[in-house]
């Protein structure tokens, strides 16, 4: 018998998008062998030389005007991308999309950017027969998601099926899955082989991501962590910018035996299990992936638009709370250094998080959809 074969497409406006395809894709194969999967960034796929310019010039709006990006998002909040607006994108950028879904014949399309949402939906309006899943990978519904010729909706929260029922999306086109994030952050690993891994002390320890680009604005508050070294142990996660990682390696205060500066590293999960706290962006993939180990964060600079939103429902639903002064981190970097107080905290986030999450839920749930061949019931 033929693998069931599912196509996950993304844009890589954001590292969120494609973190999210990948992690449903492994995800997926964990659950089945009866399953073959393709993860594609569209653009960059399609137009090697022309795409990485675009999200270069994406990147560096998002890190010097995030202003103007809000307003953006703001001001076309409830409008979808129109069928002039998807003729331009098919037309400019996609042109070869119904050449890549011919030759991988895709039993299921699964979508987690608008852009290719918005291109295949209008290749199902021209005859495409395979059914089309949008994955919303923020705690959001922009409308620029939403297309008639999507089969269902996938989406992190019941909040954000209020929203796109609001929008007049059928309530049985929306099933809340939650965001999925990759099998590693299902389980628990081994603390003790961490820690030697990685030449970590066992002591109270932060982990603080600067997101998949590595964007941290705001250096005055990580210097400022860095006066509790000798207390608590300091993780720094620069993502990709190597520029930015450098920099900081080369001051002396980050040169303390308990800081460690880190690149891109896909072993955030194990880190996630060392650590007692979480500073992050408000991203929607590092905020529920930090839900899933059940660790409390802290959320700087949110992005207006998007990160606001995921930073009012995390805060809202007691998983973290806005990093906006020192005071701040002076009171969550003294109850890490209290061993009772910390087990208890944690321990009432995992049990909140098994009242509001399930990780696996979402790959199960596409399973289900493309192996039972069954429509999405409300939730």
């Amino acid at each position: 018998m033929r693998k069931k074969r599912i196509l996950l497409l993304s844009e890589g406006f954001g590292t969120g998008h494609t973190q999210a395809a990948y992690a449903l894709s492994v995800g997926l194969r964990q659950l089945s062998p009866r399953v073959q999967t393709r993860v594609i960034e569209l653009g960059t796929f399609l137009n090697p030389v022309i795409g990485p310019l675009i999200l270069s010039a994406y990147r560096k709006t998002v890190s010097k005007q995030p202003k103007l990006v809000g307003k953006l998002y703001r001001g076309h909040y409830h409008k979808s991308l129109n069928r002039l607006t998807r003729f331009a994108l098919h037309r400019l950028f996609y042109n070869h999309v119904s050449d890549v879904v011919r030759q991988l014949k895709p039993d299921m399309i699964v979508c987690t950017h608008p852009f290719p949402n918005a291109v295949v939906s209008r290749l199902k309006r021209l005859g495409l027969d395979v059914p089309l899943y949008t994955l919303i990978t923020d705690y959001d519904a922009h409308a620029t998601w939403t297309n008639p010729e999507v089969t269902a909706y996938l989406v992190s929260s019941p909040t954000v099926r209020s929203r796109l029922i609001s929008q007049g999306v059928a309530p049985s086109q929306v099933v809340v899955t939650g965001i999925p994030v990759h099998p590693n952050f299902w389980h628990p690993h081994d603390r003790a082989e961490i820690l030697s891994q990685f030449k970590l002390s066992d002591m109270p320890t932060v982990l603080v991501m600067g997101g998949g680009w590595g964007l941290m604005a705001e250096e005055q508050m990580v210097e400022y962590m860095t006066s509790f070294a000798d207390k608590v142990q300091l993780i720094i996660c620069m993502g990709s910018n190597d520029k930015a990682r450098e920099k900081l390696m080369a001051e002396p205060r980050f040169q303390h035996p308990n800081i460690k500066v880190l690149g891109f590293t896909k072993e955030v999960s194990k880190l996630m299990d060392v650590s007692d706290l979480l500073v992050t962006k408000p991203g929607g993939m590092t905020c529920t992936e930090g839900m899933a180990k059940g660790i409390p964060m802290l959320f700087y600079e949110p992005i207006p638009g998007q990160e606001e939103e995921n930073l009012e429902y995390f805060v809202t639903h007691g998983f973290g709370e806005p990093l906006t002064a020192t005071d701040t981190i002076d009171r969550w970097f003294r109850l890490i250094q209290e061993p009772y107080a910390s087990d208890q905290h944690r321990g009432n986030l995992l049990a909140l998080r098994n009242a509001e999450y399930n990780p696996a839920k979402c790959s199960e749930a596409v399973l289900s959809l493309l192996l039972e061949d069954v429509a999405p019931a409300a939730e």
